[in-house]
């Protein structure tokens, strides 16, 4: 129960940042589709409406660690929990602590304003506990140990990963690529994905292209490798599954995840180790091909801002059919023995 609750506080952060991230990645990987292409990046020095477009996603995305940290808290807290998750997030977009110390710091406003409220304060100041004297302490104690305490080791434990992927040699990116697509595909949006995308997100603002690029080639993976099995042989699967799996094709299109949930939902023990497969391998072919994503996103949408096109579509490709051939293998195996049961 303890384990769900945490999970459900997690997620309220997440579901609420989603829009942030997507809205923002869309706006920059637009203006930076359309804007002429250097050895250096992007060229907005003479396309000023495109540079616009770009600074309105950018702020949008800037508010993916407050957001982040303030949902979390608002999780944990209600509403009083707000004000210190979203400076507590602020403070750890600040000193450099990324969407980890956004995690830790909506985790530690939520139980700290949550513990607060179990209080019983003099009735003279009952009216103003929630919307002044809460917000104002929490806010305080929260920013004292972001700032003063753990922001810095968390920020540190940030460059030290950066160091560490810069350091990698071809072994360590087929790990690190195993690691990257078992994570996105496991829980297809949950909290586990998240850790994985907001870990490559991160890695953009530092210049590290590579990661998101894996990312975003095994992010679609399982809607359209599922979808596609739905459509390859389609006597194995109901006409409502194959709906679900048109539907899947759409989703993971751009670059959505969760369009693989109906079917893992059905069957996880059979789905969630196939998907996990097919993005893994995915990630690896862009991790080995030098795959970079300009854009907090994935899936095809992103493809005007990829660096190596190629080898980006060849990822998705080689992992949703890899997804596709495998699902529907079990699947037909499945529905052989029990054939083969009926008959005795």
């Amino acid at each position: 129960m303890k384990n769900n609750r945490f999970k459900q506080y997690l997620l309220s952060g997440v579901s609420y940042a989603i829009p942030f991230v997507a809205s923002g990645g869309i706006l920059i990987a637009l203006s930076i589709a359309l804007a002429p292409m250097t050895p250096q990046g992007p060229d907005f020095s003479h396309a000023p409406f495109l540079k616009l477009i770009n600074d309105i996603g950018s702020a949008a995305f800037a508010f993916l660690i407050p957001v982040l940290s303030g949902y979390i808290a608002f999780g944990i807290a209600d509403r009083p929990g707000l004000v210190p998750g979203f400076v507590g997030g602020f403070i750890a977009g600040q000193v450099g602590a990324g969407f980890l110390g956004g995690i830790v710091s909506g985790l530690l406003a939520g139980f700290l304003v949550f513990w607060i409220k179990k209080l019983k304060p003099p009735r003279y100041l009952r009216p103003i506990m929630p919307i002044l004297v809460i917000p104002a302490l929490t806010s305080l104690l929260v920013g004292f140990v972001m700032f003063k305490i753990i922001g810095a080791p968390i920020r540190d434990i940030m460059a030290a990963i950066q160091h560490w992927l810069e350091a990698m040699n071809s072994g360590n990116q087929i790990l690190l690529g195993v690691i990257l697509g078992s994570m996105i595909a496991f829980d297809m949006g949950g909290p586990v994905n998240k850790v994985a995308f907001f870990f490559g997100a991160a890695m953009i603002q530092r210049g590290n292209f590579a990661v998101m690029g894996a990312c975003a080639a095994a992010i679609c993976i399982p809607p359209l490798g599922l979808g596609l099995a739905t459509q390859i042989r389609r006597r194995l699967w109901s006409e409502e599954e194959r709906e679900a799996g048109l539907a899947a094709l759409a989703m993971g299109t751009i670059g959505i995840t969760e369009g693989a949930i109906p079917f893992a939902a059905a069957d996880p023990l059979r789905v969630i180790p196939v998907i996990m497969a097919g993005s893994s391998i995915g990630a690896v072919i862009a991790m080995l091909g030098g795959v970079g994503d300009h854009a907090p996103h994935g899936g095809p949408i992103v493809l005007p801002v990829v660096d190596h096109r190629l080898i980006y579509v060849l990822a998705i490709a080689a992992g949703s059919l890899t997804v596709a051939l495998l699902m529907n293998f079990i699947k037909a195996r499945a529905a052989a023995q029990a054939a083969s049961k009926e008959s005795a």
